[in-house]
């Protein structure tokens, strides 16, 4: 059977492929390839730019366009060339070097210094660079973008709704209003924390050989500094320097990235709930349309599947996330494999997370506030003034308020009657009697608007 979008095993490549494209220049096994080949690239040019100290004959700048354009036409053809050296030497990484001496033996000066590709390395400090630029790409461009989106929105329904009321639900029972806008709002707020949070983690990435300690380099060469020249090579590809590891980069900023990514989604999933809740309260309508269908059999219905779909992704993405955080820092002595087919499937992990964002952006887009029923929900529960009134009513010292309006209203149906004639009938300054029947449970917000304000500026 050929592979294609309809007989891909993973949805993510097969019915989300449109959604997931982005991650595929970055974390397919074609792009893992030409990762790693610019590693072994920009480390032979280093190498050649050592010419002096390390006795080569320098390199002209026709032959480092000829490595140049290795990289950058680097195609289809030659990912299959490489696979197949792979399928003789079951090495992947060896089967780089072998390509790149292939290639550059087409040049007479450098097919001299060929020995120089991948000098002094083990396949991990090949394989960590890689994933390292992987990693670095996808939160740049794809998943940092998604998240401003996401971001700007919440921000955007904070303000515009930040006057409309909503009866609030505390344990699923009616309690103090707020605002739908700053109901918006704790969810901006607290996405906002892990972009922030995102953006400053290090990216870590190692270059000292076998056991991290420079043997091989040293042996070949005593008298060089190999530990500045590793600091050299890392921070040049605006990655941070990780100068103590064994063979491996210990992948723990993976896992602080994972860690923010994944307390991004439960967030989220946090929020595509509560949506999914205000939906069935008719608190938020669904804009119809047209050519769509909400279910096979009732033709009335508009499904809120988008926070659904969002939400399923989310934890399958947080769970792949939480096993690699738990496995990737683990490592026997100084290197065991365990982790190489985990960090293969990285994309596959975000790529679920990716999948939920476009979803989550899909559904608010339709989303449409329904004021009709927020007020008819507020008005029919006189009895949420109950912390208000009582409240007042310790500030003038009568004994057991709470305890007055909890046989007033607990478990009763209270109107703005019941709630005025109590008032009526309290010891309190006829100015806080009128101050408290102003209190209504569409008014009763408290600072709801103002946090919005100050949040948002």
């Amino acid at each position: 059977m050929k592979l294609s979008s309809l007989t891909a095993i993973s949805p993510v490549d097969g019915r989300y492929y449109e959604l997931t494209q982005s991650l595929r220049y970055i974390f397919s096994e074609f792009s893992f390839l030409k990762y790693r080949i610019q590693v072994e690239i920009l480390w032979f040019k280093k190498i050649i730019n050592l010419h002096k100290i390390l006795k080569i004959e320098k390199v002209d700048n026709e032959d480092i366009l000829f490595i140049d354009n290795i990289l950058k036409n680097f195609s289809i053809k030659d990912a299959i060339y490489i696979k197949n050296i792979e399928k003789k030497t079951n090495h992947d990484v060896k089967s780089l070097e072998y390509f790149l001496k292939y290639k550059i033996s087409k040049s007479k000066t450098l097919s001299l210094i060929s020995e120089l590709i991948h000098f002094s390395c083990t396949s991990e400090d090949i394989n960590n660079i890689a994933y390292a630029l992987m990693m670095k790409d996808s939160i740049k461009k794809v998943i940092l973008p998604l998240w401003s989106e996401i971001i700007i929105f919440l921000k955007k329904f904070s303000m515009q709704y930040k006057k409309n009321p909503l009866l609030s639900m505390t344990h699923g029972q009616p309690a103090t209003p707020s605002t739908v806008g700053k109901e918006f709002l704790n969810f901006y707020y607290r996405i906002q924390r892990q972009f922030s949070k995102l953006k400053k983690i290090e990216i870590l990435a190692k270059f000292n050989g076998t056991t991290g300690n420079y043997n091989a380099h040293l042996a070949a060469y005593p008298d060089i500094n190999w530990h500045m020249i590793s600091r050299e090579f890392i921070t040049s590809l605006n990655l941070s320097w990780n100068p103590c590891t064994t063979q491996i980069e210990p992948h723990d900023y993976i896992a602080e990235i994972f860690g923010c990514i994944s307390l991004f989604n439960t967030i989220l999933i946090d929020f595509n709930r509560d949506i999914w809740g205000y939906i069935s309260l008719n608190y938020f309508k669904q804009i119809s349309i047209d050519h769509e269908i909400g279910s096979s059999v009732m033709p009335h219905k508009i499904n809120p599947i988008d926070f659904e779909n969002s939400e399923g992704n989310l934890g399958l993405s947080n769970a792949l996330m939480n096993h690699m955080i738990n496995k990737l820092p683990i490592s026997r002595w100084q290197r065991d494999l365990s982790d190489s087919t985990v960090l293969r499937n990285i994309g596959m992990a975000l790529s679920y997370s990716i999948v939920a964002y476009h979803s989550v952006l899909s559904g608010v887009k339709k989303l449409e506030i329904n004021n009709s029923q927020l007020l008819n929900n507020l008005n029919k529960n006189w009895s949420i003034l109950s912390e208000a009134i009582q409240t007042v009513m310790r500030r003038y010292n009568i004994k057991n308020s709470y305890e007055k309006l909890k046989k007033l209203t607990r478990g009763k149906e209270i109107n703005k009657s019941d709630i005025y004639n109590f008032i009526s009938r309290l010891n309190i300054p006829e100015t806080e009697k009128k101050r408290l029947k102003e209190i209504t449970p569409v008014n009763y917000i408290g600072y709801a608007v103002k946090i919005v304000e100050e949040i948002t500026k």
